[in-house]
């Protein structure tokens, strides 16, 4: 039970999923137990999505492993939190959410230097079938150039 250095949970299968179109850093509201046990990097942010509701935002479906020393006072794994950004960046993420075809998906749960738990969410739209084929294409030819100019 060793608190990590440097929290940093990306998802990265929402790269793979999803084409971000805008990013954004927002501060979470966490209960007590719940630092702590990000801090020890107890958290799975695979199957966790944002939500508007009543002009605030949420992410929802985030799971955040019970703390172990945390009695009575221990948190719900799976509840909604919620998402501290400007209104004027709510605002605009509304109105391209209503859009058909964008979401706002978690990207990246990391502590920043003042201790505090930051969220990176990012303006997503759904990536089709070939667009999927076209990016692991890319990725593969990179890679394989890489490989060929380390060996001259």
């Amino acid at each position: 039970m060793k608190m990590l250095d440097k929290v940093e949970i990306v998802n990265r299968r929402a790269r793979h999923e999803y084409e971000f179109i805008y990013t954004l850093e927002a501060g979470i509201m966490l209960q007590g137990t719940e630092i702590k046990s990000i801090r020890m990097g107890h958290i799975n942010l695979n199957d966790s999505y944002c939500i508007i509701v009543d002009g605030q935002l949420y992410l929802d479906k985030l799971h955040i492993s019970e703390y172990a020393n945390g009695t009575y006072n221990n948190h719900e794994p799976r509840r909604r939190r919620k998402l501290l950004v400007k209104s004027s960046e709510l605002k605009k993420l509304h109105a391209k959410v209503k859009e058909r075809g964008f979401t706002i998906v978690p990207y990246r749960i990391f502590i920043n230097e003042r201790g505090f738990a930051k969220v990176e969410i990012a303006l997503a739209k759904g990536k089709k079938e070939y667009d999927k084929r076209d990016s692991i294409k890319e990725r593969d030819v990179k890679r394989d150039l890489e490989r060929g100019d380390k060996d001259y």
